[in-house]
């Protein structure tokens, strides 16, 4: 199999390994711009727009990511406009990560979309895949959640800090826990 048949394969959802050598150059490139990132003054708010916009799929109009910064790829996350995201948020982006416009991101949130095979021998062979995330407009994701592979969270839904979300959350509720679990309508 050909390194980009294993691109290939990731971007498409299916098994793949991460150590082939293209992927290891894409992980490269984003970890050198998370650097950037993570080291550039804060109030040097257009060198960080700049860096943001080179690293991240899209990033719309008045968003702010306050490093530190991690990604895995970085192309496979866009964030809509005027979403702001706290400290330490963490995308790993092996599927697309995709967060609308307005969305509140507190501190230390993890969006995942990496896993692994339950069975022994693929996981020793190094076989992931990915699920996409998808936060919806005016989302509010409170300080340490943790949102799991294939998940979408509906507009206008807010997610209580420390929460674990491992299946999709509709639109307007608010939701909490380990797992979350929607505790009212909005």
């Amino acid at each position: 199999m050909t390194d980009s048949d294993m691109r290939t394969r990731m971007l498409a959802g299916e098994p793949y390994q991460a150590d082939d050598p293209q992927l290891q150059v894409e992980l490269a490139r984003a970890q050198r711009l998370a650097h950037q990132i993570n080291t550039t003054d804060p109030s040097d708010s257009a060198r960080l727009r700049e860096l943001y916009g080179e690293l991240l799929g899209a990033i719309g109009e008045d968003s702010e990511i306050r490093p530190p910064f991690r990604c895995d790829y970085g192309y496979q996350t866009s964030i809509g406009a005027r979403t702001f995201a706290n400290f330490g948020l963490v995308c790993l982006d092996v599927a697309a990560v995709r967060i609308g416009d307005d969305v509140q991101i507190g501190p230390y949130v993890q969006l995942l979309t990496a896993t692994h095979p339950l069975e022994p021998g693929p996981r020793r062979e190094k076989w992931e895949s990915a699920q996409p995330i998808t936060i919806g407009d005016n989302v509010w994701l409170g300080g340490g959640v943790i949102v799991g592979p294939g998940v979408s969270i509906g507009a206008n839904t807010v997610v209580g800090a420390g929460s674990v979300v491992l299946k999709d959350l509709p639109p307007d509720v608010v939701a909490v826990g380990s797992p979350a679990r929607v505790v009212r309508a909005l």
